[in-house]
């Protein structure tokens, strides 16, 4: 287990280790017209849980997912079985696309003992290794201290300033032509462009073909291109804070800590009408 991503042979090894908990994280966009849960019960690794973004958020919330309270955290981890002493690994079904927000979700919470499964479920099954089907077995409830790290999440009024006064770079994982605003939103409602003063880097600019992601080499040499240089303060973005955290990822797996998440992200900020949006120049 090596700092934030685990390999499949090596996960394979130690699926038997009482603290290693493996969580399917797996989610879609709306227009995907996917089920997550559907897929988690045909196949899944075995003794892996279904980690639910869409319910483990603040449902009180008009935003999708946005990040719940450490109560509510901390209630689901334990009912699930996740303690303090748990080593997490998180994956997904696209290879790496959500298991970020969630690997994400733990650190915001204080949890650092969690890692990403490079390249998920995909580069998991190619290589023929063992899934199972049906509902996750169930385990003992472990208590889980939930300690918010709040630098590590950004709102609307943080990264307002950062636009303004360029106190930290904000980073939009969407793609050329959404954040260009000559691609349409996902979502109805929605403005197109980006923040002002943002710098475009989609995230799969971090991954290899095989959807796992590139070197920290590989890495630092994609950041240094989009202008990011080590020690600059970070603000990732996506389209709903998903996306976003393979970026959050990337940069610290490549030595950038100073990384904090728009949790809103535009889903928030091009809803919002009383705020700026750049576009294509």
């Amino acid at each position: 287990m090596t700092a934030w991503l685990v390999e499949t042979e090596w996960l394979q090894e130690h699926l038997s280790a009482p603290d290693i908990v493996v969580l399917d994280a797996s989610w879609h966009l709306p227009t995907e017209n996917r089920n997550p849960k559907a897929e988690f019960l045909e196949a899944h690794i075995p003794g892996a849980m279904f980690f639910d973004i869409d319910e483990i958020s603040d449902t009180d919330s008009d935003l999708p997912h946005m990040l719940p309270s450490p109560e509510k955290f901390a209630s689901r981890m334990r009912r699930m079985g996740v303690g303090d002493g748990s080593r997490v690994v998180v994956y997904d079904t696209r290879g790496l696309m959500s298991a970020a927000r969630v690997w994400w979700m733990f650190r915001v919470m204080g949890h650092e003992d969690v890692a990403v499964l490079n390249g998920g479920l995909p580069k998991w099954t190619a290589e023929n290794r063992p899934t199972e089907d049906g509902g996750a077995r169930p385990r003992q409830e472990k208590h889980f201290t939930a300690r918010l790290q709040t630098m590590m999440v950004r709102d609307k009024h943080d990264v307002s300033k950062a636009s303004e006064n360029g106190n930290a770079l904000i980073v939009d994982a969407r793609s050329a032509g959404r954040f260009q605003g000559t691609s349409p939103e996902p979502r109805e409602g929605l403005r197109s462009g980006h923040i002002p003063n943002s710098i475009n880097l989609p995230f799969d600019r971090l991954l290899a073909d095989d959807k796992t992601l590139k070197t920290s080499e590989e890495l630092s040499a994609v950041f240094e291109s989009a202008g990011i240089t080590p020690g600059k303060p970070v603000i990732t973005t996506c389209g709903s804070g998903v996306t976003a955290a393979i970026l959050s990822l990337g940069l610290a797996i490549a030595g950038n800590a100073k990384t904090g998440l728009y949790d809103g992200s535009w889903t928030e900020w091009g809803g919002d009408h009383s705020l700026p949006v750049g576009q294509a120049d």
